[in-house]
């Protein structure tokens, strides 16, 4: 009897563990398209926005009363190729990520001499392959 209640404790834990490993797999996944977005900034080469956002993707915020939307083209676009010059003051991180099956919400920090960003990125994964959907974001003057 107690053989087989240590074999079951000993199948739950290793069931329990290949969730966890599929779970950081994945989180992992999530985490380098947010990496590409992250470089993209660091860099200032469109490419990583480009591998970051699937190209249908949109970027969303508020100005006053009206809602703006960009594509993800144009904001990949927008990038001159080459880091800020205060880069070596700019602060970046991801805050949070949390998936469901083929989706997954992002909280990402962008701390800047003059401003400070939060994002919140919506991802799905597609033929394996995980890229940010939308982007809707605010911006706080310091």
């Amino acid at each position: 009897m107690k053989a087989a209640v240590a074999l079951i404790a000993i199948a739950a834990g290793l069931a329990g563990a290949a969730r966890l490993n599929t779970q950081s797999s994945e989180e992992a996944a999530v985490r380098r398209a947010l990496d590409h977005y992250l470089q993209a900034h660091a860099t200032g080469d469109g490419a990583h926005a480009r591998l970051a956002f699937w190209p249908t993707a949109n970027l969303y915020w508020a100005r006053g009363d009206s809602m703006n939307i960009r594509s993800s083209e144009a904001y990949a676009s927008g990038f001159n190729g080459k880091p800020a010059a205060d880069e070596s003051a700019r602060k970046r991180r991801i805050v949070s990520v949390d998936i469901s099956g083929s989706a997954a919400i992002a909280k990402i920090e962008l701390d800047y001499p003059q401003t400070k960003f939060i994002d919140y990125m919506s991802l799905l994964k597609i033929k394996g392959e995980w890229r940010i959907a939308a982007k809707v974001f605010d911006a706080q003057p310091k």
